[in-house]
């Protein structure tokens, strides 16, 4: 009985597990077509979203140079640090070694994880050193990521500094010609498709969506070597002097180019941290200042060009005062009666004065506007001053008077030296430029004649000889034009008694004007604060590595007596 049950069960036995297994293949079959077919766009989306990322590809920040092609801010790629914070948080034992390798504590590394846990995407650390970047890749920890960059490197540091400016952590302009130039610097990122493995590493590109472009190179009309000797003069100065700061401009009055810009205080674009940030200010360009006795040459000019004076011209200065509106304009000593040279080589204040009450405030203005004074040069430089200068409809006979030796009008040291490019340049302005420009002579406007312009030269020439206030701003072998200036600084009392500006604007060689330098020395300290003593020297020291620099031959023939050769070197300096 029982073998006959076991031989009936036997058969049933065989059958279910049959039946079980075909329907479970079945099922399988049903179920791998099911999600081949009926459902697979919904998988397929899902486990790339798991597995498939598009990611930016960096843009190449073009490159800024100088004229000779030398680099003055390049970028280069670095690595940054990103994660995802809940992902990083599910491995607690790995926090306090990324914590190490970040630098900062693990309790303020895991704030700012929970702090934006709901985040897929937080930076932890940008830019980072190649040895942190092979030390986050070795720990593989789950979560971290690594992200290619690029980071902005200044070559010449604080030397170019104000002029090039800098970027930020996202290689964006924010000061100088990085900022200016921004959109023709910053290229244009790219994106690609890549296949990430269970760490979120890229293992395989998968497809292009975009290329990136990369930004375009600019070429300044900055010399490196001139920039160096400018920015190492002008420092040294400040230096000696106690200052409160400097400027200083090199042009090349034939085309406009901007050949050297060196302000102080100077900082380093390489390293911020902590600086402050009034040192970024150009204040070549965005600094105004009462330009003092350097005006004077346009008075002069107002009065030749009015056809009431020529240039042998007498005019009376005696007793060494001006009564206007019972206010005293001065001179420093009684000069007598003077020719309009001596006005210019004595740096009369009584002599400019009478020119200008002659000429009248319309006059006087329209030569000053005509040179840029009062308007912005047009060199795109952010923040730049357009100076001030009241209309001269306002004028009273003080104003007049006084703005006739520079007092009563605002000036950048960037104007300046563009107003004696005019000067030097027979007559002509042209517009000023910090790019290169492939012409050696630009065209510009004629808004002095070439006549007035070179009886200016020549007057200018005497302010450096012997008997004018400039004589340390001459050069050995070289003929030397310019003009001193001294201005007390303003308060909100008045004119302060013991707070000076020392100028110096000139160009040389005198007889072919290649070099155009205006030098401003704010607040020296010390017994010595005139233009002649403070800024005069800076110029020749500067004009004469310049003329050598650029191979400018002399035009004066050497002294018999090397003991009539004027010393241009600073007091407590050498060379």
């Amino acid at each position: 009985m029982k073998k006959e049950m076991k031989q009936s069960i036997y058969p049933f036995r065989r059958k279910f597990i049959l039946i079980f297994f075909a329907s479970l293949s079945v099922l399988l079959v049903w179920r791998a077509a099911f999600l081949h077919i009926v459902d697979k766009d919904f998988l397929q989306d899902h486990g790339d979203a798991r597995s498939l990322r598009v990611v930016s590809i960096p843009a190449h920040r073009g490159m800024i140079t100088d004229r000779n092609n030398e680099p003055l801010a390049i970028s280069t790629p670095v690595d940054s640090i990103w994660a995802i914070p809940r992902q990083v948080l599910e491995h607690p034992e790995d926090i306090p070694v990324l914590a190490n390798l970040l630098d900062m504590s693990t309790e303020h590394l895991l704030e700012m994880l929970n702090d934006r846990i709901d985040r897929q995407f937080v930076y932890l650390k940008r830019h980072i050193s190649p040895d942190l970047t092979n030390k986050i890749s070795s720990l593989e920890i789950f979560g971290v990521h690594l992200q290619q960059e690029f980071k902005r490197f200044y070559p010449a540091g604080e030397i170019t500094a104000h002029l090039v400016g800098f970027t930020n952590v996202d290689d964006t302009g924010q000061e100088g010609l990085e900022l200016a130039y921004d959109h023709w610097l910053k290229g244009e990122a790219g994106e690609k498709r890549v296949l990430r493995d269970r760490l979120g590493r890229a293992v395989r590109d998968i497809e292009s969506i975009s290329e990136s472009s990369p930004g375009r190179n600019l070429v300044l009309s900055i010399d490196r070597r001139v920039q160096y000797l400018a920015y190492r003069e002008l420092a040294a100065a400040v230096k000696y002097y106690q200052a409160k700061s400097g400027s200083l401009i090199v042009i090349d009055p034939d085309n406009g180019e901007v050949l050297a810009l060196a302000a102080q205080p100077s900082y380093n674009p390489n390293n911020r941290a902590g600086l402050k940030s009034e040192n970024f200010r150009n204040r070549v360009i965005t600094d105004v200042f009462e330009a003092g006795s350097t005006l004077k040459p346009f008075t002069i000019a107002a009065g030749l060009k009015s056809g009431l004076f020529t240039e042998d011209t007498l005019i009376k200065t005696s007793p060494g005062y001006l009564r206007v509106s019972n206010h005293i304009i001065s001179d420093t000593s009684n000069y007598g009666t003077l020719d309009l040279t001596g006005i210019i080589q004595k740096s009369s204040n009584v002599g400019t004065s009478k020119i200008g009450l002659a000429v009248g405030p319309e006059a006087l203005s329209q030569t000053l506007r005509a040179v840029g004074f009062g308007e912005q040069t047009g060199t795109g430089f952010p923040g730049e001053s357009p100076g001030l200068m009241s209309s001269y409809t306002s004028w009273s006979e003080l104003d007049l008077a006084s703005i006739a030796f520079g007092h009563g009008i605002a000036v950048t040291a960037l104007q300046l030296a563009q107003a004696y490019s005019v000067i030097a340049s027979d007559g002509i302005l042209r517009p000023l430029s910090f790019l290169k420009v492939n012409e050696e002579v630009v065209a510009g406007q004629q808004v002095m004649s070439s006549e007035i312009a070179k009886k200016l030269r020549d007057m200018l020439e005497k302010v450096v000889q012997p008997e004018g206030t400039g004589q340390k701003a001459n050069v050995p072998l070289y003929r030397v034009a310019g003009k001193t200036g001294t201005a007390h600084k303003s308060s909100s009392e008045g004119y302060a008694e013991d707070r000076y500006l020392s100028l110096f604007a000139g160009f040389a060689p005198a007889s072919n004007p290649r070099l155009v330098m205006a030098v401003i020395i704010d607040e020296p300290q010390g017994a010595e604060h005139f233009g002649g003593q403070v800024a005069a020297p800076v110029f020749s020291k500067v004009i004469q590595g310049v003329l050598r620099i650029l191979n400018i031959p002399p035009d004066k023939l050497p002294a018999i007596n090397s003991s009539n050769v004027i010393s241009t070197q600073m007091p407590g300096t050498t060379g």
